[in-house]
């Protein structure tokens, strides 16, 4: 077909077959991967998810015999491709070669034979990709719906407009947006707070935008003309939180300051200050009939105050810390809390007692709503949203799917999904209504740290903020064992070259030497006054050589149990530190963005290093340190969003690769030293191929990628998620790694 011909078939077919009830036709067209990336590619991913929606639309059921029967399997079929498309909406309009690895990573776990045949056709032409190993990213199924990403910041505030079609967000990048809620496209962004914006809400007829700033005013804007109508200036510090009346005639502001005030958005002016808090002001929540706000604040308290005469009523008393986020039920009788103690209290506003402490989260509540229809209670706390029973204080649902702190959450006025805003930079929405049964993804139940593949080639290793180590089987991408002892997050991990042992260096200061066969730990190695940020082994399998938070770092003998040494840098908080193949140079770097060289000589039976030279040129912190093979160039990470490769013997700078968006947080060199893979807190893996110094294959995680290891084949790759999750890749179909690729 010609170009014309082939877009307009993409774009009809879906419907003619449909409107012809030739459904057997429609059904083989949106399980086939040739079609799905053809329109994928010519089209985009909204107009391919609303062939899906097409066929749910159409009733009864195509696949149905009659009404009421359970779903047929190419019913749910097209359920999963349609759900998987659309989690992977945002990847895909931003990289459309992503399509096979989304496919594979969402997919893989469902054994339906049509959902097996999609996959085994998943594959993208003549060119290099990962190819997912199992299921390790968001599955369909789950209450996740969708993911909204453009801030270049942490979302602090989310907002729903009455209508319930509109969402908007403000973030760490002085900007709001203005996203639709049912495609997830971003239609606008207001521009023109000069600080990180802290609050957002609506006026009750969904006409104004009202913003609070750290730069310590509120601003006005109107939805329809995307203009900015007027500040409001009056706090001497940070505006953290905003709400306005039931009558939309008041806005409410609450502030770093100390204080609450009432505007009127008529007049442009403000009409009193409340003062009574002691601390900062978190947030603010109205009462339906307007007569009352109760304000939260870091002084442990909340505060209920009459919204006529600005008087304090009363004060609630009863957490411990900080109360970071307040509301209140629809019939207005009740006041959530959640607080920095990890509880949310329900209080009965009449007689203003305690009704109800909810304890289940693990870490401080950040936010907390409440349906319309007053039953349930939405909280965030770090990376874990929490759906409880308000009548029993029960654990309903957890919607999990952030990779790093959720601190707001709201509602759609139909009770149906959440809006959730995220230090990962992302907004998610969520459907309260899923209750099918998914696949739970395996990891740990924090970010992992640090990667490593044992040189036998059977087993990965990770080193999680959950305090633990996990042990991995190469092949069937399995957990295996789960190495417990830390008593704190475990930073950093190595292998010794018989692949024996596992060596850890956690946060709790100490470093554990573990046996890999027998999944326990032999000893411990103390001496540490800071915190173990990074470790190797030398590669006689001798040594291990740690460097701690205080920029020291220190030589253990592995036989003798003991330190041997310590060699004390100029440079405080020295981060990776890595040892050439060949044993005799040790490389170390740190968060003042440079690179120093060290030769190790052994003075009789006394070993020591001196400082050859420095290397410089990162403009942020270093991360992770890679020496090649053949110990002629050391490559290195940054947070400068580079990966640098320089020479060992001069300390030159040899070259940059640039295309990481965010943070540079790892970095492994193949065996044979000839590519480098990459991961980023911009959640993608790259593989580089260091001769042409071109990004040959990349693949996009859900969160943050934090670590990585390749396998002794060069094509097995492993990277580290802030979620917790693993991600097993082979790389495939690059003609410069042989035929063995393509397996």
């Amino acid at each position: 077909m010609s170009p014309e011909r082939q877009r307009y078939a993409l774009e009809t077919l879906p419907t003619h077959f449909g409107e012809a009830r030739q459904f057997q036709r429609l059904y083989r067209l949106l399980t086939d991967f040739d079609f799905i990336e053809a329109k994928l590619d010519a089209l985009g991913v909204q107009a391919l998810i609303q062939d899906y929606e097409f066929v749910g639309n159409i009733t009864p059921c195509p696949f149905q015999e009659k009404p009421g029967d359970e779903l047929p399997a190419p019913a749910k079929t097209l359920t999963l491709i349609e759900e998987t498309i659309r989690l992977s909406a945002h990847i895909l309009a931003a990289d459309k070669t992503q399509l096979a690895g989304q496919l594979l990573g969402r997919l893989m776990a469902f054994e339906l034979p049509e959902i097996q045949a999609l996959l085994a056709q998943a594959k993208p032409q003549n060119q290099p990709w990962l190819r997912p190993l199992t299921s390790s990213l968001m599955p369909p199924g789950t209450p996740l719906r969708r993911t909204l990403t453009g801030h270049s910041g942490v979302v602090n505030a989310v907002a729903v407009t009455p209508d319930g079609k509109l969402v908007v967000s403000g973030a760490e990048d002085y900007t709001l947006k203005v996203w639709e809620l049912e495609t997830g496209m971003e239609l606008f962004s207001l521009h023109g707070h000069t600080g990180i914006v802290e609050a957002v809400t609506v006026t009750p007829d969904g006409k104004w935008v009202i913003s609070g700033s750290v730069d310590k005013t509120l601003k006005i804007w109107d939805l329809e003309t995307k203009k900015e109508l007027f500040p409001l200036k009056g706090h001497t510090m940070s505006v953290d939180t905003v709400m306005v009346t039931p009558d939309g005639k008041c806005v409410i502001s609450g502030s770093s300051d100390k204080t609450i005030k009432v505007w009127n958005l008529e007049t442009e002016e403000e009409v009193f200050t409340l003062i009574g808090h002691t601390d900062r002001v978190a947030a603010l929540a109205v009462t339906p009939d307007g007569k009352q706000v109760i304000s939260s604040s870091a002084d442990n308290t909340l505060k209920i105050w009459n919204l006529a005469t600005g008087k304090e009523l009363l004060t609630l008393n009863g957490h411990t810390k900080w109360v970071e986020s307040v509301a209140v039920t629809p019939d207005g009788k009740r006041i959530i809390s959640g607080s920095y103690d990890e509880t949310i209290k329900i209080w009965d506003l009449e007689t203003a007692r305690e009704v109800l402490t909810i304890r289940g989260h693990n870490d401080s509540v950040e936010s907390v709503a409440v349906t319309p229809d007053g039953k349930r209670l939405i909280a965030s706390s770090r990376i874990i949203i929490k759906v409880w029973d308000l009548e029993t204080g029960k654990e309903l649902l957890p919607l999990i799917g952030h990779s790093d702190w959720v601190g707001t959450v709201a509602v759609t006025p139909d009770g149906r999904q959440v809006i959730s805003g995220s230090y990962d930079e992302t907004i998610k929405i969520w459907n309260l209504e899923s209750e099918r049964e998914f696949f739970p993804l395996k990891g740990h139940t924090d970010s992992i740290n640090d990667l490593a593949v044992t040189p036998d080639s059977k087993h990965a290793i990770s080193a999680s903020e959950d305090n633990t180590l996990k042990v991995w089987n190469l092949e069937t991408s399995e957990s295996i064992f789960t190495l417990k002892g830390h008593t704190d997050p475990v930073k950093a991990l190595a292998v010794t070259p018989d692949s024996k042992q596992v060596i850890s260096g956690s946060w709790d200061k100490t470093i554990r030497v573990w046996n890999l066969k027998r999944g326990k730990e032999v000893f411990c190695l103390k001496g540490s006054n800071r915190s173990v940020e990074s470790l190797v082994v030398t590669p006689d399998g001798k040594n291990i050589i740690s460097a701690s938070y205080d920029g020291v770092i220190r030589v253990w003998s592995l036989k003798a149990r003991k330190q041997i040494f310590i060699l004390k840098s100029q440079t405080r908080l020295i981060n990776p530190v890595a040892v050439t193949p060949n044993g005799k140079g040790l490389i170390t770097g740190s968060v003042a963005n440079n690179i120093k060289f060290w030769t190790i000589k052994k003075v009789g039976n006394v070993k020591t290093a001196k400082e050859i030279f420095t290397l410089e040129g990162h403009t942020g912190s270093v991360e992770y340190l890679v020496v090649t093979p053949d110990n002629k160039q050391v490559i290195s990470a940054s947070w400068d969003h580079s990966i640098k490769i320089w020479n060992l013997e001069s300390g030159e700078e040899l070259f940059t690769l640039e295309g990481h968006t965010g943070f540079v947080n790892a970095v492994a060199v193949t065996p044979d030293g000839k590519q480098v893979i990459s991961v980023s807190n911009d959640k993608t893996l790259k593989v580089w191929d260091l001769e042409t110094r071109k990004i040959v294959a990349s693949f996009k995680g859900d969160g943050e990628l934090l670590a990585c290891a390749v396998a002794p084949d060069g094509i097995t790759i492993v990277a580290g998620e802030a979620s917790g999750r693993l991600h097993f890749l082979r790389l495939e179909n690059s003609s410069e790694l042989g035929s063995g690729c393509n397996g």
